[in-house]
């Protein structure tokens, strides 16, 4: 359920219990959780939504006041406990990740910007290891691209669910062997508005935007611009033939978040996807 845009309020069932269980459906892909955390760490968490998030939470509810679905208490007190419990399961994953000295990277943009052709010329280019984390509504297409290029992948299918969550997150880590990666990508699922409220337990967010979309989607969709660590523009190499004032984009990017990273990425540049990844590897000498 978005606290954005309120999808799937109808159809999507996420039962809320004390403890740390859930159930969740997303039409054909269901799942339940539950799990115990046998390492007795005392689980302290860098985003403590007791504190800071009530705020995130007035500002989320006043838009979700525009929907008409989500004009009550009782589903704005029902978004609160789901939201409350994906962040304590994104703490969660930021543990997992910790543990393994993994750092993850949340890969955002609108459906068709590059994601998995960056991630496919990375795998060349790239002088870590990384693997990746998979998101769309249906199909495994993406994951076994990069399975193809030797890359460790898995698959998502959130059936209708326009993003990804800490808790799809955390069942897929089973699935991937965190010993053999320096770097975890989570491919979210293309959308620029949803994604971008839901903790899923990365360290980073990257979000790319490619010359074909046009000019003002940064504009437009500021919530995801402003989650942004780095901010790519994809697919330069076609800006002779689209309208698209860059230096002006660039602008309102830091307008919206004015210490925000940008490059300029063309896959078929072969130094532009390695800045990316000397990008990516001097976050990982920081860490």
């Amino acid at each position: 359920m978005c606290q954005d845009c309120g999808c799937s309020i109808v159809d999507y069932k996420h039962e809320v219990h004390e403890g740390h269980s859930h159930e969740h459906s997303h039409g054909e892909h269901a799942h339940e959780h539950a799990h115990e955390h046998a390492h007795g760490e005392s689980h302290e968490h860098s985003h403590s939504h007791h504190h800071g998030d009530s705020h995130s939470h007035q500002e989320a509810h006043a838009h979700l006041h525009d929907n008409p679905q989500l004009n009550d208490a009782k589903t704005i007190s029902v978004i609160t406990k789901i939201l409350d419990k994906n962040n304590h399961e994104a703490g969660h994953n930021r543990e997992h990740f910790n543990a393994h000295k993994v750092l993850c990277i949340n890969l955002m943009s609108s459906p068709g910007s590059g994601k998995t052709a960056l991630l496919e010329s990375l795998s060349t280019l790239a002088d870590f290891r990384f693997g990746v984390i998979e998101g769309d509504l249906e199909t495994s297409k993406d994951a076994q691209r990069l399975q193809a290029c030797g890359i460790q992948a898995h698959q998502i299918q959130t059936g209708s669910a326009c993003h990804l969550d800490a808790f799809m997150v955390h069942k897929a880590l089973h699935h991937l062997d965190m010993n053999a990666m320096d770097v975890c990508f989570i491919e979210n699922v293309g959308n620029l508005v949803c994604p971008a409220s839901y903790d899923v337990g990365s360290h980073l967010s990257i979000v790319l935007v490619s010359i074909p979309e046009g000019e003002d989607k940064i504009a437009k969709y500021p919530v995801m611009f402003r989650k942004a660590d780095l901010i790519l523009f994809t697919k330069t190499d076609l800006l002779p033939y689209f309208e698209y004032d860059i230096a002006k984009e660039k602008e309102m990017a830091r307008k919206l978040k004015p210490n925000v990273d940008i490059l300029e990425v063309s896959i078929k540049d072969a130094d532009s996807v390695k800045k990316v990844a000397q990008w990516i590897k001097f976050k990982m000498e920081m860490r």
